[in-house]
């Protein structure tokens, strides 16, 4: 039987010209040559798998089970910006350790951090290479690196990475100009620290198949081949998949792994899969999946948490780059917390529930948001409460395809990317995709996103002992009588409905039920009478009386909560 052959996926993040090319290069020819399959024939023969991936070859560490075997490293180089952001959460499941690249001579950058939230994110376990240590002065060099190695400690501390392994390299002795002959600097202990950090990574079949293709390219006679890694799932041949971006459906004819021809493939496989012919030029890269497991969204609900650097709050109406799946389109959001009686409810996890009521917010709330009014009335303690869950509403500008539950990215992008600023703004799971082009109508009143309105007015005089009339609730052409039959409290304490309005400029009478308070009577004919009287008097009564007057005047609170999506904009109170 042919050795057992494990494959650790490993994604080389890095700010830009860091060395990550540099270093898997390094990485992969010190590793096995024989891996890094560069002949011709082969090529042509049949399907290679290290297109755009390096791999590393190397005997199986006794951690990681008895016998003999090997162990493969695929070494996905992310480069560039945009594209790393769409590699990783694209290949988020299947990145099995991190290699966060950093110039020692720069330490963190931007883009450093950027990988590192994307890394805290998508992965369980990284090493940190602090490369191009051959620019350190010769004699300088150890203190340096050590310096280095303890910031970078320090960085991490906070984060799920801490402890990790640091190791200091020099991946091209000279930079790209030196000759090939300069041997690199620590790569050999490079490999025994993967090795240390290499675990079976825990891969699942079931669920539906779902393969992030790299590269495309056809076969006289045999058909069409994608190469990529399995994301989710498993494949067999003779099965069919789709490939959602040209709307077909292919059977799977061949496949390999490791130039082996294989029947089976699962999830964290990296595999070439050939299919009946198609034009390898329209898949350049993309996904292929299992017919009709993915769906095409206009909109998303999703679950949400604040990424801890991003500068500035997240307000509800802003529009970002949205990552889905394969795709990133730009996207607007509107955010959403439980009703403020739910806020230590228990996180419920890939689910929403349409049945519970939703607390409208300007903004996500975290620490430092100004909270809303309707949140202060819950903080006695001036603490500003914070729920356990968030959620937002995004609407895309344009469709995306994208698994049915799968990590969302919302960042900043336009953001100069020079700015030593984090453009990650947020991360979350998507909980609900609307299909519908017209969502707003079919499906968005299903939602049930509330926001309370407060509105306050002043009693102008008592009409008898169970009615009084009001003003300056309303503006002049509001239509009272949607507003008939609502509750409202007085500031001395009693309880009304409103019964209609009353003459034509806003002003409406209110029933109270229980009957005026005696003081509130009073109060209500002193300062009706003192304004009779002081309209009379001269003009320095008339300042004596409005003083008086201006003391306690009588105020009417209206309070109700209206549903975002309500169509017909009703008014409801508790």
């Amino acid at each position: 039987a042919a050795p057992r052959v494990l494959n650790v996926n490993v994604g080389v993040l890095g700010h830009i010209d860091s060395g990550k090319t540099a270093l898997a290069r390094a990485l992969s020819t010190t590793g096995s040559t024989a891996a890094f399959d560069r002949a011709p024939q082969s090529r042509a023969r049949g399907i290679t798998l290290d297109l755009g991936f390096s791999c590393l070859r190397t005997a199986l560490p006794p951690q990681l089970g008895p016998g003999p075997g090997e162990l493969q490293f695929t070494l996905v180089d992310c480069p560039g910006h945009a594209s790393l952001i769409r590699t990783i959460i694209g290949g988020a499941q299947i990145i099995d350790l991190m290699m966060l690249v950093i110039d020692v001579t720069k330490g963190m950058q931007t883009q450093s951090a950027e990988c590192l939230v994307i890394g805290q994110i998508a992965c369980q376990k990284m090493v940190v290479v602090l490369n191009k240590i051959d620019l350190l002065p010769e004699g300088k060099r150890q203190s340096a690196i050590e310096k280095m190695t303890k910031k970078m400690q320090k960085t991490l501390e906070n984060t799920k990475f801490c402890g990790c392994p640091i190791v200091a390299v020099a991946a091209k002795p000279g930079g790209p100009e030196a000759p090939e002959s300069e041997n690199p600097l620590g790569v050999s202990e490079l490999i025994e620290v993967l090795k240390s950090q290499a675990y079976l990574p825990s891969r699942d079949p079931s669920g539906h198949f779902l393969m992030a293709v790299d590269h495309c390219f056809s076969i006289k006679g045999q058909g069409t081949v994608m190469t990529g890694t399995i994301l989710s799932g498993s494949v067999s041949l003779g099965d069919n998949v789709e490939i959602p971006a040209l709307k077909v459906t292919k059977k799977v004819k061949s496949m390999q792994m490791f130039h082996t021809p294989v029947t089976y493939a699962m999830q964290g496989d990296r595999v070439g899969v050939c299919v009946t012919q198609f034009d390898p030029k329209l898949l350049e890269r993309g996904l292929i999946c299992t017919p009709e497991s993915l769906h095409t969204i206009h909109a998303a609900i999703i679950s949400l948490k604040k990424i801890q650097y991003f500068r500035g709050a997240l307000q509800t109406k802003a529009k970002f780059h949205i990552t889905v799946g394969h795709e990133t389109v730009m996207g607007r959001v509107m955010f959403f917390s439980p009703a403020p009686a739910d806020f230590n409810e228990e996180i419920q996890e890939n689910v929403f529930d349409f049945e519970k009521d939703y607390l409208y917010q300007e903004e996500y709330l975290s620490k430092d948001s100004n909270s809303s009014e309707e949140n202060k009335e819950n903080d006695q303690a001036g603490e500003v409460q914070l729920p356990r869950q968030q959620w937002a509403l995004l609407e895309f500008e344009k469709p995306v395809t994208c698994p049915k539950l799968c990590l969302v990215i919302g960042s900043k992008l336009d953001t100069d990317i020079h700015a030593n600023t984090c453009r990650l703004a947020f991360h979350g799971v998507l909980l609900q995709g609307m299909e519908d082009k017209n969502y707003m109508e079919t499906f968005l009143p299903k939602l049930k996103v509330y926001k309370l309105k407060h509105k306050e007015g002043q009693v102008e005089r008592v009409m008898d002992d169970y009615s009084v009339i009001g003003r300056s609730l309303f503006k002049k052409e509001t239509n009272i009588q949607i507003f008939v039959g609502l509750k409202v409290k007085l500031s001395t304490g009693e309880d009304g409905i409103i019964d209609g309005g009353f003459g034509q400029s806003g002003k409406f009478k209110i029933r109270i039920p229980d009957g005026l308070k005696p003081d509130t009577k009073m109060l209500l004919t002193v300062a009706s009478k003192k304004k009779a009287k002081a309209g009379k008097g001269d003009a320095t009564k008339e300042d004596e009386s409005s003083k008086n007057d201006s003391a306690q005047p009588v105020t009417i609170s209206l309070l109700f909560k209206r549903y975002v999506f309500d169509t017909q904009k009703k008014m409801i109170q508790s």
